[in-house]
């Protein structure tokens, strides 16, 4: 297997995707945060002295996706046409799960990666006061489809 991002010498470069195809393109991913249930009921109720944190999560997640070429440096900069975020109580804490679509020449794999990632860090961020030992895990891709390799679940 070729690593796409690294050129015959080895060093890192960006991919040319000047030749592919303009297609619709479609990536969802998922994390969690693990909480006490005390934690947990601060953020569904409403009750964590930093305001809605549910809320404020979902927006940091589309922010951060549309902001994924900034923070990762081999990304390409891409036309986002949706990005969503589902935000809910699981066991042991909240499931955050992102969808972000484009129609490009590449696919939307880390910019949903990302809105889960920084979904998550702005849960903690709100919570924190409340409990300092919660744990972000579980980040992964669920589903990519689109482009020339097709589509892919987990």
């Amino acid at each position: 297997m070729t690593l796409t991002h690294l050129d015959a010498s080895g060093a890192a470069h960006m991919v040319d995707v000047t030749d592919k195809d303009v297609t619709t393109r479609t990536a969802t991913a998922e994390g969690h945060i693990r909480m006490s249930p005390e934690t947990l009921a601060l953020a569904r109720e409403g009750r964590a002295g930093k305001g809605d944190v549910i809320g404020t999560a979902r927006l940091a997640g589309i922010m951060a996706a549309k902001r994924t070429a900034d923070l990762v440096p081999l990304c390409h900069p891409l036309p986002l046409s949706k990005v969503s975020l589902n935000i809910a109580a699981c066991e042991g804490g909240i499931r955050v799960a992102a969808t972000v679509r484009t129609t490009g020449r590449t696919g939307v794999e880390m910019e949903a990666l990302t809105a889960v990632s920084v979904a998550c860090l702005t849960l903690y961020d709100m919570l924190k006061a409340a409990q300092k030992d919660m744990e972000i895990g579980g980040i992964r891709l669920l589903e990519k489809a689109g482009g020339a390799s097709g589509d892919w679940r987990r």
